[in-house]
């Protein structure tokens, strides 16, 4: 599958961090350009304890990393905390607001234009596209958790239109409920062809399902095969070029099953 690309939207470039003595990632180096068209999936795949969840934080503002950066704005600056949507494990809403007033708020607490009345027309339109419109005037108490993390995206959606970061989205979650994360995560990415989501996982197969391109995080190991410390960019897929995204029963194809298998392979050898 040909893939049309536009311009530069994100550089991680030559990203270390360690704390103290201890290297957690070395080297990290990749971007991502707008797909005309199209909005895009990128999933971050490794080991549990590898790295991704720092990264994610360096990603999104929340962690300065120790060398190299994360580029966003036409590339000229490093990516600030609270200018990227970001939906953590567990969902930040504030239980003493209505659904509709936590997205209002993260609306004006963003800086968002319009006010009030602009804030809550652009909530409640997200809100009728995912169907969560009956819910406007709940507390997040008193709707399920699959709505909850339905209305945590559309929140960090409202801070950042475009930029949207999820740290273990399919963590807890039963088969059916992976299918509707999914469902939900490629949905928002087809609103807008700038529209990016990052994840970070360690579940493979549910990141291939409804991403379009993958990368593989590990760290290199010594002549002993004793693991050398630091984390980088061991295996960047184009899933569009590879014909395995964006088609209807993807997971049950051979090709998928195969990629599948092979990724979680290089992760275990890592």
């Amino acid at each position: 599958m040909k893939s049309e690309f536009g311009e530069l939207l994100v550089r991680v470039d030559d990203l270390s961090l360690s704390f103290g003595r201890t290297s957690v990632l070395k080297g990290v180096s990749f971007e991502i350009f707008d797909t005309i068209g199209h909005g895009q999936v990128l999933a971050i795949l490794g080991k549990s304890g590898v790295g991704k969840t720092q990264l994610f934080r360096c990603m999104a503002g929340l962690q300065v990393p120790t060398n190299g950066g994360v580029y966003i704005d036409g590339l000229s600056r490093t990516v600030l905390e609270g200018e990227v949507g970001v939906v953590a494990q567990h969902y930040p809403l504030i239980n003493t607001r209505t659904v509709i007033g936590n997205l209002i708020r993260a609306h004006q607490v963003t800086g968002g234009n319009g006010g009030v009345k602009e804030a809550q027309r652009i909530a409640m339109e997200y809100l009728a596209h995912f169907g969560l419109q009956s819910i406007a005037n709940h507390l997040p108490t008193e709707i399920s958790g699959g709505q909850r993390q339905r209305v945590a995206i559309v929140q960090q959606m409202m801070c950042s239109r475009h930029y949207l970061i999820m740290d273990e989205p399919f963590s807890g979650l039963d088969i059916v409920a992976k299918d509707d994360a999914c469902a939900l995560i490629a949905d928002m990415a087809a609103l807008d062809e700038l529209n990016t989501i990052v994840l970070t996982t360690h579940d493979v197969k549910t990141a291939c399902a409804v991403a379009d391109r993958v990368i593989v995080l590990g760290r290199d190991r010594d002549e002993k095969g004793e693991i050398v410390p630091g984390a980088r960019v061991m295996c960047d897929y184009d899933l569009k070029m590879m014909d395995l995204c964006w088609h209807p029963d993807i997971t049950k194809t051979s090709q998928f099953k195969q990629f599948v298998e092979s990724v979680e392979d290089q992760i275990r050898a890592m």
